[in-house]
């Protein structure tokens, strides 16, 4: 299979590495500030990647042209954080071809929506079949430009979406040739609310900002981060995901089970499964507040979860309680900014069950 890997950062370099070291032609495109870690991948022909995904992975091509990086491509995977999803979409509308498939990854809550809206005005791209994953397949981490550490390779639980939701079984079987143990998602809520990235990292980072502040994030976010009562804030933020879940009609799988499912963990606990985490060793904390863990995970995230809580008669005081703690620590009033709603997105619930 031929795969275009949108994007440079952590995810994306590990995304590209496992699909290469599979036996699949991988070309990657970013934007021209990005360029010195292209340059760095073109230069030495791939990328080295240690840890959970080892080896040297050739990359048939990695710069800043993007139909030298698409054209012929079957898969387009759009790697990177929601703020990218825009961008991305943008700069390919044009030239994708209705026989190639586009993967969000991860959706963040919408990122397929955003995709769709922007190629529904292009006619070669109106008719593309557009996916997204709830939560990146990996915990990865860039070493230095052209090398990756992969701590942690997700063994299951990671769900996928295509709209239309028709054709999900079609992206789940190419899907599968790279991630063998996907799942088919009902609908994009499954994707966007599987996700935990915004009821963890916000809830971590916000408990620990002073020792984020003073030691620049000299610790491990997990092993050390997580306390028995930083636990029980993260259960209770997470009680309220999933009570949206319900009151969409989806059972969404509590993050310590699909965690143990996945891999990062090996008890389904809040209180001490995240502390003896194998998929989460090692990783360390951000060295400043402001970061995607709050920039994303709250803006993009616990924001776009508490506005559709409102949509569904769901309150969630505990979402709302990080959301105006870390707007308040970082200066930044997330809940006015409002970068992602879905009716801002300019989709109702309805329609997004039927798409």
């Amino acid at each position: 299979m031929r795969i275009t890997i949108l994007g440079s950062g952590n995810g994306a370099c590990a995304t590209a590495a496992d699909c290469a070291l599979r036996g699949h032609e991988v070309r990657m495109y970013d934007f021209q500030q990005y360029e010195c870690t292209l340059a760095i991948i073109r230069e030495q022909g791939g990328i080295f990647s240690i840890g959970k995904v080892e080896g040297f992975a050739h990359i048939a091509y990695a710069g800043t042209d993007i139909q030298l990086a698409t054209e012929g491509a079957d898969a387009i995977i759009a790697v990177g954080p929601a703020c990218s999803n825009e961008p991305f979409a943008n700069e390919i509308k044009h030239m994708i071809q209705e026989n190639q498939l586009y993967i969000v990854c991860p959706g963040s809550n919408g990122g397929a929506l955003v995709t769709k809206n922007i190629f529904k005005k292009c006619e070669n791209a109106k008719n593309v079949v557009i996916a997204e994953t709830a939560t990146l397949p990996y915990a990865a981490r860039t070493v230095k430009p052209g090398t990756v550490n992969v701590y942690h390779k997700l063994m299951g639980g990671l769900y996928i979406a295509a709209v239309p939701q028709t054709k999900t079984e079609e992206v789940l079987k190419l899907y599968r040739q790279v991630y063998p143990f996907a799942l088919p998602a009902e609908n994009l809520f499954r994707t966007m609310l599987q996700n935990a990235n915004p009821v963890l990292h916000p809830v971590v980072t916000v408990m620990n900002a002073a020792l984020i502040e003073r030691t620049k994030g000299d610790f491990c976010f997990y092993d050390q981060g997580v306390t028995p009562s930083i636990g029980r804030l993260i259960r209770a933020v997470d009680q309220e995901r999933i009570h949206i879940g319900k009151a969409l009609g989806l059972d969404i799988i509590p993050d310590p089970e699909i965690s143990v499912m996945q891999g990062y963990l090996t008890e389904p606990d809040y209180i001490f499964g995240y502390t003896n985490a194998p998929g989460f060793r090692g990783i360390r904390a951000q060295d400043a507040l402001k970061h995607r863990y709050l920039d994303e995970d709250v803006g993009y995230g616990l924001v776009f979860l508490a506005e559709l809580g409102k949509s569904v008669g769901v309150s969630t005081p505990m979402m709302d309680a990080v959301i105006l703690i870390a707007s308040t620590l970082t200066e930044t009033d997330y809940r006015h900014q409002a970068v992602r709603t879905l009716e801002g997105i300019g989709y109702t619930i309805e329609q997004v069950q039927k798409l």
